[in-house]
């Protein structure tokens, strides 16, 4: 009660302390992602995200993101250890509190793969008609952030002195959350636009909807199309979304067409982010 008084007179609310704590908690614990600790030579969409790695090299980053669905993260598992792939899982706080996708995020880790935040509660930062106008103030994003890095440090992800990137909800925002982000110490990346991988997660009923057929189909047409084919490519698949029609079965048929065509697999940390000194 003494301390409650206390806060009374000061005019510190509980949700005012909450949101100082958990601050001053992510100021301590993470790593500081300057300007100079992304390579050289990545490249920024218009709001600023990091869309996409060197692409002088035949080497991508296959990047999965998951929140209330996760179905297709063991096969999606099975598929990478067959081949000794690594790759990038970007998870909400949603995805990691569901009991049964334990064993799936354990994996994730034994096996090396990187595993950064997705969100928390899995908002949407900005309008979808007019992307200028955003939808949460910085204390929420901070705050809803901290909570997701907090639950991913309590499955053993992220640990002390792992440089934090970010794929955020929806792969929707501006330039104000890129910024935010820079502010934090995490680094805000996006897929490469072009493939149409993204679309596995529309479901049948959707307009939107693609047969995961298709979706293999055309993410190796536009290697051809594209000048610098899928070199330095962060290439979004999820990691479920209730479809019938899961594209994690044909997730080895892609793996195996890019590596005949000479390319190599890369985290998506690895490919983007400047060595670090010793």
């Amino acid at each position: 009660m003494r301390a409650a008084s206390r806060q009374r007179r000061s005019g510190i609310t509980g949700a005012t302390l909450a949101l100082v704590v958990a601050l001053a908690t992510l100021s301590h614990a993470s790593v500081t992602l300057a300007e100079t600790s992304f390579a050289a030579n990545v490249q920024r969409d218009a709001e600023g995200a990091v869309i996409r790695g060197d692409v002088s090299a035949k080497r991508l980053a296959l990047i999965f993101t998951g929140d209330q669905f996760g179905e297709s993260a063991e096969p999606i598992l099975e598929t990478l250890a067959e081949r000794r792939i690594q790759a990038a899982f970007f998870l909400t706080g949603g995805f990691v509190s569901q009991d049964s996708l334990r064993p799936a995020i354990n994996r994730m880790i034994e096996e090396g793969h990187y595993v950064g935040p997705h969100s928390n509660s899995h908002p949407l930062y900005a309008s979808w008609e007019n992307r200028r106008q955003t939808l949460v103030t910085p204390e929420f994003f901070r705050v809803d952030l901290q909570k997701n890095v907090e639950a991913l440090r309590g499955v053993r992800a992220l640990s002390r002195g792992t440089p934090i990137l970010f794929v955020p909800p929806y792969e929707w925002y501006n330039s104000e959350q890129v910024a935010w982000s820079g502010d934090m110490g995490v680094g805000l990346i996006n897929f490469t636009p072009g493939s149409g991988s993204n679309r596995d997660y529309a479901r049948e009923e959707d307009r939107a909807f693609v047969p995961s057929s298709k979706i293999l189909e055309e993410i190796l047409a536009y290697e051809q199309e594209d000048p610098h084919g899928l070199n330095g490519f962060l290439l979004l698949l999820h990691l479920g979304s209730g479809r019938g029609d899961p594209f994690h079965p044909r997730l080895g048929a892609l793996c195996d067409a890019l590596t005949r065509r000479g390319y190599e697999f890369a985290r998506a940390d690895k490919l983007l982010l400047a060595p670090q000194s010793e």
